[in-house]
């Protein structure tokens, strides 16, 4: 009788298994895949901010509008999980066949490298069409300039805040995964993908191909909305695309990877899998 749900030790398995068929596909699909994995969460990014950007301006609502981000960002995984697309912090899950030798490192880090740029060139991409909507317009502007105040606060929170951010962010999300290898209805796998999403999102964690449209849209916008925010040069000055890269995207993905890596692949693994096969 097919069961609902898989058995804890059964859904490393299942991880080991996705993470073999990852590996061993070929270039061109791969890179497809991961821009639209890029572009989905872009999408949620965009979507959760057209709905909360009002909401997280107030200090005494700002709660209530990371908690509704949070809610509306969850669709961007379940996009990813559902759709069989290539993103890269829930990938780093194939680490499970490199302990099992069914898959080489340097295939995990071909993988890895593949998606990475296929999710930026989404992410970006869906930057860039959002600036050419004038979308950002909303408000008098005021979605542009909260736009550019998250990239401002994302690129300025210093290293070791955006790493333990990023590790945070990516042990939900590869759990968020983890459920979703569990459950074998699509219903089960869109509640199995919300909460732990809905988390990350509402505490505000880094994740890094979320942050590769967070902060191109804020570089974006500071040309239309500036003014709409009133910052100063000085902070404006501080939003570049080397920021970008050397103050968030750097230290949030290492964190992305010891996240999914130690706290879900390699402790579920090693807990579960190895005892049981030794048995």
């Amino acid at each position: 009788m097919d069961k609902g749900i898989l058995a804890p030790v059964e859904i490393v398995g299942a991880a080991l298994n996705a993470g073999k068929a990852k590996a061993e596909r070929k270039f061109m699909p791969m890179l497809v895949l991961a821009i639209l994995a890029g572009a989905f969460i872009a999408f949620a990014a965009e979507a959760s901010n057209m709905a909360a950007f009002n909401l997280l301006g107030d200090p005494s609502t700002f709660g209530l509008g990371r908690c509704l981000a949070g809610s509306i960002f969850a669709g961007g995984l379940m996009l990813v999980v559902l759709t069989g697309a290539e993103l890269f912090t829930g990938n780093t899950l194939i680490c499970i066949a490199v302990y099992e030798k069914q898959v080489k490192f340097g295939s995990m880090m071909r993988n890895w490298g593949i998606v990475y740029v296929g999710n930026f060139i989404g992410s970006v991409l869906i930057a860039f069409m959002m600036i050419q909507t004038g979308l950002l317009g909303s408000a008098d502007g005021a979605l542009g300039a909260m736009t550019i105040k998250i990239a401002m606060n994302k690129v300025n929170m210093g290293f070791m805040a955006a790493l333990f951010s990023g590790i945070m962010c990516n042990w939900l999300v590869c759990l968020a995964v983890w459920i979703a290898f569990a459950a074998n209805t699509v219903q089960g796998k869109i509640l199995g993908i919300f909460f732990p999403i809905w988390m990350f999102v509402t505490s505000g964690f880094e994740h890094c191909v979320a942050n590769m449209y967070y902060i191109p849209a804020g570089i974006m916008a500071k040309a239309g909305y500036a003014q709409a925010g009133g910052f100063s040069q000085e902070m404006l000055d501080s939003l570049t695309w080397g920021t970008f890269v050397t103050g968030n995207l750097i230290p949030a993905t290492i964190g992305n990877i010891i996240g999914g890596v130690l706290f879900v692949g390699t402790a579920y693994w090693f807990a579960l899998y190895r005892p049981s096969k030794n048995k």
